[in-house]
Order: structure tokens, then sequence, then C-alpha cells
């Protein structure tokens, strides 16, 4: 008996179907396209659907060969070792199985049925510990599911493992003591970002279906970016925080990491809803002292969510869509900058001859709006992390209940513990703190109305200046991929989301290849801003570019994976 184990591609394999041995079926007519294996690089929900009604693929299969992928593209030192996934979800299979089980009774019952995800490792799952990326946190065994994760589930995703991180979603470097350093999917000698690093390099690497991140400052449009994934940072309140550890609550939210718009489509589907808990942040107002919203039907008032955001994945979206461009946050044309913009300003003229209006705009205040106001993660970091420890009880996992134990504890990277030293301000009173105040109260009152100003198109009169725009567009990244270890030049427009609660969403733009002599080819992301719950808007023109265009290429290190075959 021998085993012998192959890697080929999806091309290779409908070669081996369609080549010098003849058709695939003699019944099929010349005009008829010759079915395709399912591949596990760049499935969809749709793909793996399709798998399995046509019983070419088990639910155990899929999991199984995701599995088979992390293992061999992942955690293997023969492999590119992307160090993007903490651990594998151990019940993961048993799920597959149970599924397989109920399939011939209940079919495809679920929008998400048996499909494998990676949330990032700072948001709760029963199976497995929650380490934020720290191995202070290694046995921080949470007893339920967050809210969102349990949403997934109940459309039928499977949580396939946890994805690595920035340690405690600190920045963008993409390192933890947890699991080390993680590669950029397309190029390993450079970063991937973070601080939702992991999610982003295996969702490129096509380690699971989809992902789910977390963003403060950036965490999910960052690494989306640099992996050619869709992100979406939803407004804020959307979705509830339950479960989440917190970097600080007043800007935190979750979203969907995916390869395609409609993928992350049916996530959000999954994820939104009203959460009675006292962790959801779901506030009345966006006020900071708002009270939480009480009822499922106030939640429909505030959010206006729709039945389902998959009604705007509508080809042609783009035409009519009104698109303001803002030059302003372009950066200075120099280097990689210069390379991103040209990628972009490809993009904005195919968006132009999809029908869409795109014409320039300043925001007003801009520089004051970057200046004056910061992220309050160095005030509510410490508050907020020792409540989440104390959401549950230590009795099983004996888990770090304070803020004081973690920091004496030294169970993270050195370069974090001036940082943790000294955001420990547990027992201050924030609302005597002038910073706080001022980012808050003041910041919203003066950031949101601007942004609002600019996508109505209002002048400094107070007068329509033209038809209101449907989103505002700036780079995600100033530069391309940067090295491994370093931080990427994320710039200052990814704090427009947080610090008004709009929702963003990022998408590839296309891709700096041979063109711009760059070798590999890295993807170029750009940031759409719309207004407060308008995540249909951004979903609706994303995905009309997305079927124009097709601007995502897919990494070339993670071929398809042929299962061993044996000789008897």
């Amino acid at each position: 008996m021998f085993k012998m184990k192959l890697i080929v591609s999806t091309a290779m394999l409908a070669t081996a179907l369609t080549g010098c041995g003849g058709s695939s079926s003699s019944s099929s007519s010349p005009s008829e396209p010759t079915p395709q294996p399912f591949s596990f690089s760049e499935a969809t929900v749709a793909s793996v659907h399709a798998a399995i009604l046509s019983g070419e693929k088990s639910c155990e299969d899929i999991v199984q060969g995701y599995i088979d992928r992390i293992e061999a593209y992942d955690f293997s030192i023969e492999g590119p070792e992307l160090t993007s996934v903490v651990a594998i979800n151990p019940d993961a299979l048993n799920q597959a199985i149970e599924f397989d089980l109920n399939f011939p009774v209940t079919g495809i019952d679920k929008p998400l049925s048996c499909i494998p995800i990676l949330p990032k490792d700072n948001i709760n799952t029963a199976e497995m510990p929650t380490t934020g990326g720290a191995t202070a946190f290694e046995f921080n065994q949470p007893t339920s599911d967050a809210y969102i994760i349990n949403g997934l589930r109940n459309a039928g995703a499977i949580v396939i493992g946890k994805a690595n991180q920035d340690e405690l979603a600190f920045g963008f470097r993409g390192e933890s003591s947890v699991r080390g350093l993680v590669k950029n999917a397309y190029d390993h000698s450079k970063g991937a970002g973070g601080s939702s690093s992991g999610t982003g390099a295996a969702i490129g690497a096509s380690l699971a279906v989809f992902g789910v991140g977390t963003d403060t400052g950036g965490s999910i449009r960052v690494p989306s970016s640099l992996g050619g994934l869709v992100g979406i940072r939803p407004s804020l309140r959307l979705l509830s925080l339950d479960g989440v550890m917190p970097l600080a609550t007043f800007q935190d939210t979750a979203g969907p990491m995916c390869r395609t718009v409609e993928d992350c489509a049916l996530a959000m589907d999954a994820m939104v809803g009203f959460d009675p808990g006292p962790y959801s942040n779901q506030r009345s107002r966006f006020d900071i002292d708002a009270p939480l919203i009480g009822t499922g039907g106030e939640y429909q008032a505030v959010t206006g969510i729709p039945a389902t955001y998959t009604a705007f994945l509508d080809k042609d979206g783009l035409k009519g869509a009104r698109i303001g461009v803002v030059r302003s946050l372009f950066g200075n044309g120099n280097g990689d900058n210069g390379i991103m913009q040209a990628v972009l300003n490809e993009a904005l003229d195919k968006m132009r001859e999809a029908g869409a209006v795109v014409e320039d705009v300043v925001i007003p205040d801009q520089s004051t709006i970057l200046s004056r106001y910061a992220s309050l993660s160095s005030l509510e970091f410490a508050r907020d992390l020792q409540e989440y420890l104390q959401s549950w009880t230590s009795d099983m996992d004996g888990h770090l209940r304070t803020y004081q134990e973690f920091q004496d504890s030294g169970g993270y990277l050195s370069n974090n513990t001036n940082t943790i030293r000294n955001r420990n301000n547990i027992g201050e009173d924030l609302s005597q703190n002038e910073t706080y105040i001022r980012n808050t109260v003041e910041r919203p009152a003066f950031v949101r109305p601007r942004l609002m100003q600019t996508l109505d198109n209002i002048d400094s009169a107070g007068r329509p200046a033209g038809a209101p725009y449907d989103v505002l567009l700036y780079p995600t990244l100033q530069n391309l991929a940067g090295s491994l270890g370093g931080n990427p030049s994320a710039g200052s427009a990814n704090r427009l989301s947080p610090f008004s609660g709009f929702p963003t969403l990022t998408l590839p733009a296309g891709m700096a290849g041979e063109a711009y002599g760059v070798d590999p080819a890295l993807p170029v992301g750009m940031e759409m801003l719309a207004r407060e719950f308008d995540e249909a808007t951004l979903i609706r023109i994303a995905y009309a570019f997305q079927e124009t265009v097709k601007p995502r290429q897919a990494p070339v290190h993670y071929p398809e994976l042929v299962v061993e075959e044996e000789d008897q």
C-alpha cells in the first residue's frame, strides 16, 4: 500500500476532466459549459451549497477540506506557514457530520448551512478560548458564544477555528504572543495589517469561506484591503458587542470579512439583530450616556435594517449612483502612493463607465476632524476589558478577572508592556476627564453633521449644491503592503467611521502588478462611507462594481489540495 498527496490547481483538475481522454460527459452539448469541480480556493457560500446539493461534497468533506488547507498552508513549516489561525475547533467535524445525517430530511435549510467561518480570536466561542492574542488569556474559556457568533450558527455556519490577530487589537502589525506574526497572503515578505490580521490573511488564502473581524479604528478595513477582501465596518450600535473582547466600546464593532460582497451580505443578515443583554452596547441614541435599546421594535425603529441585505445585490447598482470622491485623502502621489492612486483612478473611470456620477467633494473642517480628535482606546481599554473579564464566572476556567491581574501576569508581548501599564486607569472617573469628554460628547456633535453635509451636498451657506451623494470614497490605505513586522501606511481616513458611527465598506479597487513594477501583484483597496445604518447602499454599489470589474485576484500560493489516495 502506498499513499500519494498531490497539490494541483483547479485549472489542472478541469483539464484532467476534459483533456486528452475526451469530454467529461458524452451527453453534454457543445454549447453547454463543462461543469467545474468544486474548488476550496475562492469558494463562496453559493459554491459550497451547490457542491453539497449535487452530491459532489458532503459537509464533512467541506469542513475537512478547510482543516487540511489550514494544516498545509498555516501550520506546516513545509508550507507558507501564514500563522493566520490560532486553533482549529475540535467540534467542527462533529457539527459537519451532524449536518450530513440530517441532510436527507432537511436539505440546505439555512442561508449559511455548512459554511466554515473563522472569527477573530477576540470573539467568544463556546468550544475554544478567547485569547485576544495574549498568552495571559490562553485559558480564557467563555461559557457561551458571542451574540453575533450565535446568530451565525443559527444561520447554519460552522466555526472552524479562531484567527490570529494583533495582540489585544492594539495595532496594525499583526503580531500576537499566542501565534506570532501573520504574513501577507499575496507576498510572504509583507505584512497582513491588523488588528484582524489573521482573519484577513486566512480568508485571502481561502482557509475558510469567510471570517469575522473587529474594528476600533481600521482593524477590519486595513487587513481586508491587504488581503484583497470585502470588509464591512457596520454602523455603531447595529451589531451587539456581547462576547467581544473590547478595545474601546464607544468605537468598537465587529463585521464580516469576505472574498465576495454577496457572502458579506449573507453574513450581515446573520449578525444583525436586537440583543436584550446588558453588554450589547446597542444604545437608543448615539450619545455616550444614552440608555440601551429596550425592545426589538425599538431596535428596528432605530436601525431600520432590511429584511435581508441580499436584496441589494444589484448588478446595475452603479447606474445613477452618486459617489463623492474625497481627493484630499488620497496622499501625495509619491512612490507606492502614486501606484495606489493610479489603480484607484482606474476604478473610478470604470464606475463612470458603468453609469455612476463620480465627483470630487470636500469635507468641511476635515483637518480639524482628523487632528483634534483621537481614539478612545487609551482611556476605555482598562475599564472595558475588566468588565468583559468579569462577565462570566472563573470557576471553571480560572481566567484572570481584573486588569491588574492581567498587567501583573506578563502574558503579552514585551513591546506592549508600557502600553498596558500606561492604560491602567482603573478607578478614574472618566466623566471628569477632558480628553474623554472631547471625544465622546464634542466629537460626534462636530463630525457627524459635517459628514452629513458632505453626503447631502450642502454648501457652506446651508444651500443644496446639487443632488446628494450615496457614498463618500477614498483609499483604504495610503500605500501598498509594507514589510513584514512593520506598520502599513494607514493614513487617517480610517478615523471617519469610528468618529461618526457611520458605516464603511472596503473592497478591492484592482491589483498593482506587473504594469506598475510590482511582483507579486498586490491588491489595492478603496473605502466607501455611507449614512448611518445605510449598509444596504454600500452593498449595492460594491456588488455592482465587483460584478462589473471583477477586481479580486486570488493569491498564487494556495492551490487546491488533492486528497490522499490509497492503492491497496
